[in-house]
C-alpha cells in the first residue's frame, strides 16, 4: 500500500530524479570530451571559426592590400616604404587609381580562402587540444603551443592554393590590366615550375648551371635562346603545374608554426591571467564555465567566458605576439609567391630569397611593413578571437 506513494505526482521528484540533479553539476565536464569527436560539433565549431575568420579579415582588407604591395617591393609603391606617411599615401594613389573598390583587390579570393582556412583552423586547435590536453594536469605551455602549431600547419595545408591565388591579386596594380580569379589559376599553373633546387638544399649546383646557361643563351642567336626559353615548356608536367601553386609553401610552413604556436599560447596564457582572482571580477562574465577544481577531464571551451573588452585584450596581444615571431619568414614568404609574377620568371628558393631581401634593404628588409601589420593584426586577431568564442556560445558548444 506504501509502495503506490512513491509514483504519485509528488513523489518521482523527491526519489529517482534527485540523485542525477546532484551529480549534473559534474555532467558537463566530461561530455564535451565525448561531444568534440561528433559530426555535430565538428560542424559548428568549423562554422564559428570561418564565420570569425572572415569578419576580421573583411575589417582589415585594405590594410592588407597595402601591406602586401610594400612586402613584396611593388615597383609603384617602393616610395611609399620606410615612411610614416607611407601607408596614407600608398591609400590614396590606390584610391584615385581605383577608387574604394580598390582598396578591397583580391578581397573575394580573400573570403573564399579565408572560411576554410580558419574554419579548419580552429576546428583543427579544438581536436588538438583534446588529445594533447585531456586534464588540467597537461595545461602546460609546451602542449598549448603545439596544439596552435599543428592546427596552422593543417589549415595552411589544405588552403594554400587559395592564398597563393589571393596574393597574385592583391599584387596586381595596373589599371588596365585587370584579371579574373580563373585568369590567374591558369597563370599560374603555366608558369615555368620552379627548379628541383628549390625542394632540395643538396641541388645548389643545379642554380648555378642555370645562371651559366641563361646567360650563355642571351649571348646566342635567337634561334638558340627561342630553343633554350622553350625548354620549361618541354620539361613540364602536369604534376609541375599543380606545385607552382604551392611556391613559397615551405617558408610558409616555418613561418605559421611559430605564429599559430605563438598566438593560440598567448591567447590562453593571457586568458588564464584574465581568470585569475585578481582580474576575474573585471574580465569575467558571470554565470559562465564550470567550476576548474575537478581531477577527471575537462574540456576548454567550458572554461569562464571573458567580457567583450577582457576577449579583445587577449586577442589584441596573442596577435602581436604571433606576428613578431614569425614576420621575416612571412616577407620571405610573400617574395617566393610572387616571384613568378616580375623579373624573369624564376622562383628562388628559401635561402636566395632571404639574400635577395637582405641585398636589396639589409637586416630591416625582413621587417618592411610590419607598422602595418601591427596596425592590422590587433584588430584582427582581435576580432577573430571574439566572434570564435561568441559564435561558439551562439552555436551552443
Amino acid at each position: 500500500m506504501n509502495v503506490s506513494m512513491p509514483q504519485s505526482h509528488d513523489g518521482p521528484p523527491l526519489l529517482s530524479p534527485l540523485k542525477p540533479e546532484k551529480d549534473s553539476k559534474n555532467a558537463p565536464i566530461q561530455a564535451p570530451r565525448r561531444k568534440e569527436q561528433s559530426l555535430d560539433f565538428l560542424i559548428r565549431s568549423g562554422l564559428a571559426g570561418g564565420v570569425a575568420g572572415c569578419t576580421a579579415k573583411t575589417l582589415i582588407a585594405p590594410l592588407d592590400r597595402v601591406k602586401i604591395l610594400f612586402q613584396t617591393s611593388s615597383p609603384q609603391f617602393q616610395k611609399y616604404t620606410g615612411s610614416w606617411f607611407g601607408f596614407g599615401n600608398a591609400v590614396r594613389n590606390i584610391y584615385h587609381q581605383d577608387g574604394f573598390i580598390g582598396l578591397f583587390r583580391g578581397h573575394s579570393m580573400t573570403l573564399v580562402r579565408v572560411f576554410p582556412y580558419a574554419a579548419i583552423k580552429f576546428l583543427a586547435y579544438e581536436q588538438y587540444r583534446a588529445i594533447l590536453i585531456s586534464s588540467k594536469e597537461h595545461e602546460t605551455v609546451v602542449r598549448r603551443l603545439l596544439s596552435g602549431s599543428l592546427a596552422g600547419v593543417t589549415s595552411v595545408f589544405f588552403t594554400y592554393p587559395l592564398e597563393l591565388t589571393r596574393v597574385r591579386l592583391a599584387y596586381e596594380t595596373k589599371k588596365n590590366y585587370k584579371t579574373s580569379i580563373t585568369t590567374i589559376f591558369r597563370q599560374i599553373y603555366q608558369e615555368p615550375p620552379p627548379s628541383r633546387r628549390s625542394f632540395s638544399s643538396n641541388l645548389q649546383s643545379a642554380n648555378a648551371a642555370y645562371n651559366i646557361a641563361r646567360s650563355a643563351a642571351a649571348t646566342a642567336s635567337d634561334a638558340s635562346a627561342a630553343t633554350y626559353d622553350a625548354l620549361p615548356q618541354q620539361v613540364r608536367s602536369p604534376l609541375s603545374g599543380i606545385a607552382n601553386f604551392y611556391r613559397g609553401f615551405f617558408p610558409t610552413i616555418l613561418g605559421i608554426l611559430p605564429y599559430a604556436g605563438c598566438s593560440f599560447l598567448a591567447h590562453d596564457l593571457m586568458g588564464d591571467l584574465l581568470r585569475s582572482p585578481d582580474f576575474e571580477k573585471y574580465c569575467v562574465r558571470p554565470n559562465t564555465g564550470v567550476a576548474s577544481d575537478s581531477k577527471e577531464p575537462y574540456s576548454h571551451s567550458q572554461r569562464s567566458k571573458l567580457t567583450t573588452p577582457a576577449q579583445l585584450f587577449a586577442g589584441g596581444v596573442a596577435g602581436l605576439v604571433g606576428q613578431t615571431a614569425s614576420y621575416p619568414l612571412e616577407i620571405i614568404r610573400r617574395r617566393m609567391q610572387v616571384g613568378g609574377a616580375v623579373g624573369d620568371g624564376r622562383a628562388f628558393n628559401v635561402a636566395e630569397t632571404a639574400k635577395m631581401i637582405f641585398r636589396e634593404r639589409g637586416f630591416r628588409g625582413f621587417y618592411i611593413g610590419l607598422s602595418i601589420g601591427f596596425v592590422k593584426i590587433v584588430p584582427m586577431t582581435a576580432t577573430s578571437f571574439l566572434v570564435w568564442e561568441r559564435s561558439k556560445s551562439w552555436l551552443g558548444i
